[in-house]
């Protein structure tokens, strides 16, 4: 069974989802030690429940290009082994299952358009069982960072 966070572990959460803050930080919000706040994110990050990263915005990267690409593969029973065998490629930053027209929506980082040709006939393509593929260039986006 998975571990489900408790309210206090919400409460880290939504704190740290409001940007940038120490442990002491939170802690002192919570009126906890800082050493409960670090093993509860420890925790919560072992049990891929919370990821802690920098995050820019697209539009400061030069020479590179955010696209979208829907995938449709051939059999609906690896949607699951399909989606985690594409999340490890490089360049991808999200895969997600997605009902409608189309069984994927990759999201990748390139090297502008020919680091997109690479990635889908170099990259992408050696994932066997892809029906096909439909990509979309993100020419600006809004609250999106990377």
């Amino acid at each position: 069974m998975s571990m489900q966070p408790d309210a206090t572990d919400w409460n880290i959460i939504n704190i740290l989802r409001e940007g940038y803050t120490t442990n002491s930080a939170v802690a002192q919000k919570l009126n906890v030690s800082e050493g409960m706040i670090r093993q509860r994110i420890k925790r919560m990050k072992e049990a891929h429940i919370l990821s802690i990263r920098a995050l820019i915005n697209p539009e400061v990267l030069a020479n590179q290009q955010l696209a979208m690409i829907a995938v449709t593969v051939k059999e609906s029973r690896t949607l699951d082994l399909k989606a985690k065998e594409i999340a490890e490629l490089e360049h991808v930053l999200e895969v997600s299952i997605v009902s409608g027209q189309y069984d994927l929506l990759v999201e990748v980082l390139v090297d502008s358009n020919r680091g997109l040709v690479t990635f889908l006939t170099e990259i992408l393509s050696k994932i066997e069982g892809i029906a096909a593929t439909q990509s979309f260039i993100l020419l600006k986006s809004y609250n999106k960072y990377v």
